[in-house]
């Protein structure tokens, strides 16, 4: 993996640089046990953890139905996976190996790699766990009907993806400011457990609140995944186009800040952590 390339054409440098990006990959994957397939499994349980306490919370307020005609259970996980790859999806990207990493050390690695490295593992993780946790449903419980499958995949990457850009802003900031950065972190993550909307359904909603969700893109992903797995549910006050625009301006500013903080590197910002 880690030996000087030698490329001689850009094609074989492309197809090098893929090759360095998977291995990177499978090492982030790996990376959250010494076991990855008991990492695969702690993730999955986390997963399953939110879903029983968000079902447990609505029984308790006694919604024993889904707001929206459909299955109750598909109503909170379609609201828990976008909440989950999103914020994932932040942490991830925000913790991908800097400048000053040791990883950078090895000349075919890269920060660009290791950012793409740490956001498809992410990827990975989370599409394992909807696989999984859908298909125990649908056999032991009770089948289950999307209306719209490729569209609520769509909104189920672009929830990712969205979570990649703020991740990206998160990671430019990072060795300027590293506990203002992580204290950010935690507070947009709290945030969203109720701004992102996985708890209610954004049709039903006044004017007067709207306004305190409208800025989240996503608060849009989830209203969106809602209309693309329900079909007799049609989200009028979010938008498709607002989160892919949101998150190409933001990962365009965090790839900027990200390239001015590279030119500035400095060995005491590892040392500082």
């Amino acid at each position: 993996m880690f030996q000087t390339p030698i490329y001689r054409s850009k094609t074989s440098g492309l197809f090098g640089m893929l090759e360095v990006t998977y291995h990177t990959i499978v090492r982030n994957a790996r990376s959250g046990h010494r076991n990855a397939v008991i990492g695969m499994v702690l993730n999955l349980i986390q997963g399953l953890t939110m879903i029983v306490a968000f079902f447990l919370f609505f029984q308790i307020l006694g919604l024993r139905s889904s707001p929206i005609r459909g299955d109750m259970m598909l109503y909170i996980m379609s609201g828990i996976f976008v909440y989950l790859t999103h914020i994932k999806a932040v942490g991830a990207v925000m913790g991908a190996g800097g400048p000053t990493s040791p990883m950078m050390l090895h000349r075919p690695m890269n920060t660009i790699i290791a950012i793409l490295a740490a956001a498809f593992a992410s990827l990975y993780t989370q599409i394992f766990t909807l696989v999984v946790i859908l298909s125990v449903y649908h056999i032991a419980f009770t089948p289950i009907t999307i209306h719209d499958p490729v569209a609520a995949m769509g909104f189920f990457l672009m929830a990712w993806f969205s979570g990649c850009a703020v991740g990206m802003i998160f990671l430019a900031l990072k060795p300027w400011f590293p506990r203002f950065t992580a204290i950010a972190k935690t507070i947009y993550t709290r945030v969203n457990m109720i701004a992102s909307g996985k708890m209610f359904v954004v049709n039903s909603l006044p004017a007067s609140m709207m306004a305190m969700f409208d800025w989240n893109p996503l608060f849009h992903n989830i209203d969106q995944m809602r209309g693309a797995v329900f079909l007799h549910y049609n989200p009028q006050f979010t938008s498709v186009e607002y989160p892919i625009y949101l998150s190409l301006v933001l990962i365009m500013i965090g790839l900027m800040g990200e390239f001015f903080g590279r030119q500035h590197v400095s060995i005491s910002w590892s040392a500082g952590r």
